[in-house]
């Protein structure tokens, strides 16, 4: 559904990627795990189209789409869960949904895309008239997906989903993540440092060390690479 060739990004004389080539298949949960500053949400917004690459390929089902504009891709059904969240805080729970479904004009299809974000999250039906501000860090995690669901992807990225919020909210977060999948088999590409999580709920994984990708494979087999559990998962 995805494929990235020989990927390279540069911020100024920095290149933040090199040569990164990744595949992601149709309704699967793909994770890239790495340490801070690796170029993991890079990756993410060069496929979104908030940086432009200076080299190498994006495809989404066999078509090019490297350095078209977000709004273009947000169309063809890719859509991010940004890193720290990024809600408007000065809006209602319901008026942040709404700016998601701003490219979908039947009301029919919004409606249904509102009752499946409640469904999926009945903690933000519950706040649907509250200000998105005054909302817990795992509330807000869970608008910023309900958002992003709202312009009906095909493939949805997620950055850091996990960070700053309580552990049991995060366990809530990630068993959601999964529904979705599963549910309405929406194919996911989900950055995160929670190596330990993003694995147990992958099926596969990249593993991004400073701008190149070191290692690949099926998530249990990772789970399992000594390697990976001395650099990542704490043992």
């Amino acid at each position: 559904m995805l494929e990235i060739k020989n990927l390279q990004v540069s911020y100024g004389c920095i290149v933040a990627l090199h040569d990164v080539s990744l595949k992601v298949e149709q309704g699967r949960i793909v994770t890239l795990i790495g340490s801070n500053g690796a170029g993991k949400s890079t990756t993410l917004r060069a496929i979104s189209g908030l940086v432009k690459p200076q080299a190498g390929e994006i495809f989404y089902n066999r078509s090019r789409i490297g350095g078209l504009p977000a709004h273009q891709i947000v169309k063809l059904g890719l859509s991010q869960v940004p890193e720290g969240r990024m809600i408007f805080a000065n809006l209602t729970v319901h008026e942040n949904l709404m700016m998601g479904a701003y490219l979908q004009r039947d009301k029919a299809v919004i409606h249904r895309e509102l009752d499946f974000v409640f469904a999926t999250f009945p903690r933000l039906k519950e706040r649907e008239k509250q200000i998105a501000g005054t909302l817990s860090g795992g509330e807000q995690q869970m608008l910023a997906i309900g958002r992003a669901l709202m312009s009906q992807p095909k493939f949805l990225m997620m950055d850091e989903p996990s960070l700053g919020i309580a552990p049991l909210l995060v366990k809530t977060i990630f068993e959601k993540i999964v529904e979705i999948n599963r549910e309405r088999g929406i194919t996911i590409l989900l950055v995160e440092q929670n190596a330990n999580l993003a694995l147990e709920i992958s099926h596969h994984a990249y593993v991004l060390e400073t701008g190149r990708i070191i290692l690949e494979g099926d998530s249990v087999a990772l789970r399992q690479n000594p390697e990976i559990k001395r650099a990542y998962l704490g043992g």
